[in-house]
């Protein structure tokens, strides 16, 4: 349009079309100089969940900080680069693949999350957002360089243990020994430390001795557990995938109780442990898991602690979930 008003200028001598072609180069300049105004001096910085379930929203979130000293930054948009992300927008308004920001003072800062399903557990990079403004005529679209696009790892589903499955798990093994843990049985009473939650302070026994004493709790499930993945793995990928995921959900599900969760099976080795970090061994190395694709590696286990049945000679539970 302006090389067109140009030509017909120079070959018209009209001055009305002198003027229209000065004005129009003239709104570009402007445009041009305030939406670099705006991008400059943004900085974009993302949080990602610590852990990511596969067809399990997941919250993500991004800060973008204005770090101009006078200037405010007008008409920013955070653009979710992933097709399948979504954020909240207003209420009643849906949700979209775009965070519109009005305004941004110089100096501020603001967070904005939103939410995203991965399907399928395993490494995958996310796709990222970026910066971008149309400011100030929406003549040109400038955009920063996308950010959180780094590599995770997706778990595989975990999903509540079905009734069936957790009597058979009650119902085999030994006897399972006392250890403290989350449940609602006394373990044990012992004298407060500092850190303790004053919600589990015994007071008839705090008001005997004159010094405050604290309840420990006896685990729910105490009884430690051999993981055992059995099948071909190589054939059916939806038995594959449902055998996995029960694994999961069964080992998070002892973990949390308080047992001692050790995972075996084709090219998949997990030692005995306890606690969050084993739980996190456990999802890592399920969801890394790939037929044929050799051993998977994982983090080394901690110390099992007090209480290792192999230390004591005894038979560890044993579970076993097909997984082709």
């Amino acid at each position: 349009m302006v090389v067109a008003l140009g030509v017909a200028a120079i070959n018209t001598g009209n001055n009305l079309l002198y003027l229209l072609v000065s004005l129009v180069l003239g709104l570009i300049v402007v445009s041009g100089v305030l939406s670099e105004q705006t991008m400059r001096g943004l900085r974009l910085t993302g949080a990602v969940p610590e852990e990511i379930y596969a067809g399990r929203p997941a919250l993500f979130g991004a800060g973008i900080a204005n770090g101009k000293r006078w200037l405010t930054s007008y008409s920013v948009t955070l653009e979710l680069l992933a097709p399948e992300a979504r954020a909240d927008t207003a209420a009643g308004a849906g949700r979209a693949r775009f965070l519109y920001l009005p305004r941004l003072e110089a100096g501020a800062d603001r967070l904005v999350t939103w939410e995203e399903t991965l399907p399928r557990r395993g490494r995958h990079r996310l796709a990222g957002v970026r910066i971008t403004t149309r400011f100030p005529f929406a003549l040109f679209l400038k955009a920063g360089r996308p950010a959180l696009d780094s590599e995770v790892i997706v778990y595989p589903a975990v999903k509540p243990v079905s009734s069936a499955l957790l009597r058979e798990i009650v119902g085999s093994g030994d006897a399972p020994t006392r250890r403290r843990g989350r449940g609602s049985d006394l373990y044990n009473l012992r004298g407060y430390r500092a850190g303790d939650d004053p919600r589990l302070i015994h007071w008839r026994s705090s008001a005997k001795t004159q010094t405050l004493t604290i309840r420990e709790l006896e685990a729910e499930t105490t009884e430690d557990t051999r993981i055992v993945l059995t099948g071909a793995a190589s054939g059916d990928s939806a038995l594959l995938e449902a055998g996995l995921s029960e694994a999961a959900s069964v080992a998070v599900h002892l973990l949390r109780a308080g047992s001692g969760v050790e995972l075996v099976g084709p090219d998949i080795t997990v030692p005995l442990g306890r606690g969050r970090g084993q739980i996190r061994r456990v999802l890592t190395a399920l969801a890394l898991y790939q037929p044929g694709a050799g051993p998977v590696e994982v983090p080394e286990a901690e110390d099992v602690g007090d209480g290792d049945p192999r230390r004591e000679g005894r038979a560890l539970r044993e579970l076993r979930i097909r997984i082709g």
